[in-house]
């Protein structure tokens, strides 16, 4: 199983990645089904939720996501937070994701909440 750091990281990566076709292949390693969701937006499998984090992107150009803290985890579940940012820029909003893996070590679930802009 990969740890809770791997998880964090490989995440943030997918949100990242400018290109879609990488954005796809990235989400490969997630479950055909998997689903996320927090207060602003949703995605139901792999095309759901590349489509959504195109939109993202779209409305943040130059940005990135950045890991906050240190990523922990039970089980199946890792919990980790971030902030957005323009590249060598201050936060201009935050979360933290809680990301249940299948038995397979795939996530398969994200549950996204939002900090509030720049913490």
């Amino acid at each position: 199983m990969p740890t809770p750091q791997d998880i964090a990281a490989d995440y943030l990566a997918v949100w990242n990645t400018p290109d879609d076709e990488e954005r796809r292949r990235r989400l490969e390693q997630w479950t055909p089904d998997a689903e996320y969701r927090d207060p602003l937006m949703r995605g139901r499998g792999r095309d759901g939720i590349a489509a959504m984090i195109a939109g993202a992107r779209a409305q943040f150009p130059g940005h990135e996501f950045r890991p906050r803290g240190t990523p922990d985890g039970h089980g199946a579940f890792a919990r980790f937070s971030w902030t957005l940012a323009p590249t060598g820029g201050p936060a201009v909003a935050g979360g933290t994701d809680i990301v249940r893996l299948d038995g397979r070590g795939r996530i398969a679930e994200i549950v996204g909440f939002l900090d509030g802009g720049g913490t």
